[in-house]
C-alpha cells in the first residue's frame, strides 16, 4: 500500500466521545488524556517535500510523562525523520479548555 494523503476519515462525535471516555476511565485523575500541537508546527511538517500526512508516535519523556512525537510520512509510508519533528505538546490537563463531549 502507498499513502495518498486521503487516509483516515471523519469520525462521528458520539463515537469519539464514547472512545475518549473509555480511555479516561482507565487512567488516574490528573493523568494526560490529550495533547495540543499548534497549527504552525503541523503546517511545517505537512509542507515538507513528499509529505502525505503525519504519523504520531507514543512516547515517554525523561520524567516518565506521556508525550506524542509527530513526524511527516511520505507516499511509501516512510517517516520523514530528517525533516521537522514535533514534540513537547501542551498536555491536557491542565491545557484542556472548556468542557466538551471529548474531555468531560
Amino acid at each position: 500500500m502507498a499513502f495518498t494523503g486521503n487516509e483516515a476519515e471523519q469520525f462521528p462525535l458520539d463515537t469519539a466521545a464514547e472512545w475518549t471516555k473509555n480511555y479516561r476511565e482507565t487512567i488516574n485523575k490528573g493523568d494526560v488524556h490529550a495533547h495540543f500541537f499548534g497549527r504552525e508546527i503541523i503546517q511545517q511538517i505537512l509542507n515538507q517535500g513528499g509529505c502525505m500526512g503525519i504519523r504520531i508516535y507514543y512516547a515517554l519523556d525523561e520524567n516518565g510523562k506521556k508525550q506524542l512525537i509527530i513526524v511527516g510520512a511520505d507516499a511509501e509510508e516512510n517517516d520523514i525523520y530528517n525533516g521537522i519533528i514535533a514534540e513537547r505538546s501542551f498536555i491536557c490537563p491542565p491545557y484542556c479548555g472548556k468542557d466538551s463531549p471529548l474531555n468531560e
